[in-house]
């Protein structure tokens, strides 16, 4: 799924096998709140990130800090073959189950 994809957040959460409390949750949205995007009330854009993020993509948001992110613009400005690489490197050891 990219980015630019409408997301189903029911048909996602129903695959996960959770309830809305438990899917919701995890991304600071409420029960009423997560249920009124499933009936087809428009998802703001970042409700959406954060739904691909950590639904979809399985990332832990509570373990990323602003410096991680500050880090990483920074390799971006300034030596993009680098992170480049590092981002290579680093789905090499998650795909070998070392991180």
């Amino acid at each position: 799924m990219s980015a630019s994809e409408k997301i189903d957040a029911r048909e996602i959460r129903r695959r996960l096998g959770m309830n809305q409390q438990e899917f919701w949750s995890q991304i600071g949205v409420t029960q009423s709140g997560g249920s009124r995007y499933e009936s087809g009330r428009n998802m703001p854009r970042p409700v959406q990130h954060l739904l691909r993020l950590v639904h979809v993509e399985r990332v832990d948001i509570s373990n990323i800090r602003r410096e991680d992110l500050d880090v990483i613009e920074y390799l971006k400005a300034t030596n993009p073959s680098l992170l480049r690489d590092l981002k290579k490197r680093a789905r090499t050891h998650r795909k070998a189950g070392v991180i």
